[in-house]
């Protein structure tokens, strides 16, 4: 085949990919994006140069991703053509892998693609701690394909000692846990080292101090804090678009706006128990291969939880989950 004809070859490719628009590769160049806002612009950094430029989204692509909240998210692999003054054009998404997602208008929200970890981040008090949203995160993390961690921040709020057993129960489940705070200084080493190397989204409600673990992380980052209202005791947002941000340990992390409620997306309910590890050994002695778990008869996970083999605070996050309680 001449060279010629090879172009032509890449070119019909990248038109079909990118939904019949004709998209020529020589012109384009490869990025990630950094930061973006709504389904318009974008921050997308160059791969080659380490330039960002801020990008504009084909209406074409838009359309093709009518059935997601965002057609562009931080975190996506993207093909752009550069233009003058730092500006550019997204010509084609790359397939994502890696994401993070949440259930919103009847449509998939995706929070942040291509990373490698989700870390959930909960405060011990100052909003009081759910685990009932832990596990949301758990189970959406897993449904994209990425291993997760815990992160309990604002431990200086309460006895250490009062957290163990939720610390222990996690820990046996195989989720690394981490106790910090950015006030005493604990658990921001082992949380450094947590990140490096990886592509990390931190993620978690509102308040729970995500940007303020970043700035211990890594000081001059210079992310915005804000306090919890002791009224309502829920947090403010100060963190309004997902961002990708470049740690000098190794790796990326991106911060998000935190979350009050979280909607699965894409998770039938006869799914969501083999997204909880400890029943998998009882789920094939149920009676009934269709099982819920709810309220069949000789139903293994329920006895478990009779005899505190299974956490009756875990098996109550699963039932609020098929019952699709937010």
């Amino acid at each position: 085949m001449s060279g010629k004809g090879e172009l032509t070859r890449r070119r019909t490719v990248l038109a079909d990919e990118a939904g019949g628009r004709m998209v020529d590769p020589a012109s384009c160049r490869t990025g990630r994006v950094v930061r973006a806002i709504g389904a318009t612009q974008c921050w997308v950094q160059d791969d080659a140069t380490g330039t960002v430029h801020v990008c504009a989204v084909r209406r074409l692509l838009r359309s093709v991703a009518s059935e997601e909240r965002n057609a562009v998210v931080a975190g996506d692999r993207v093909l752009f053509q550069p233009l003058e003054g730092g500006q550019g054009v997204i010509e084609r998404v790359e397939p994502r892998h890696g994401v993070l997602s949440r259930g919103h208008q009847h449509r998939e929200h995706v929070i942040v693609a291509n990373v490698t970890q989700v870390m959930v981040v909960a405060s011990a008090d100052e909003p009081p701690l759910k685990p009932a949203l832990i596990d949301r995160f758990l189970v959406s993390a897993a449904k994209g394909g990425v291993s997760a961690a815990i992160c309990l921040n604002k431990c200086d709020l309460v006895d250490l000692g009062d957290l163990q057993p939720i610390i222990g129960l996690y820990s046996r489940l195989g989720y690394p846990v981490i106790a910090a705070s950015v006030k005493t200084g604990l658990g921001i080493e082992r949380l450094r080292q947590r990140l490096a190397g990886h592509q990390t989204v931190f993620t978690g409600q509102s308040g729970v101090g995500k940007s303020s673990l970043l700035n211990a992380v890594q000081p001059g980052l210079g992310l915005r804090t804000a306090e919890v209202s002791r009224v309502s005791q829920k947090g403010r947002h100060t963190t309004r678009t997902a961002e990708l941000l470049q740690l000098s340990c190794g790796g990326w992390v991106v911060d998000t706006p935190g979350i009050r409620q979280l909607a699965l997306w894409d998770v039938a309910a006869g799914e969501i128990e083999g997204y909880f590890v400890e029943f998998r050994p009882f789920v094939p002695m149920c009676r009934f291969p269709n099982c819920l778990h709810l309220e069949e008869a000789e139903c293994a996970v329920r006895d478990a939880v009779f005899r505190d083999l299974i956490s009756r605070t875990r098996y109550e996050s699963y039932v609020r989950l098929v019952m699709g309680d937010v």
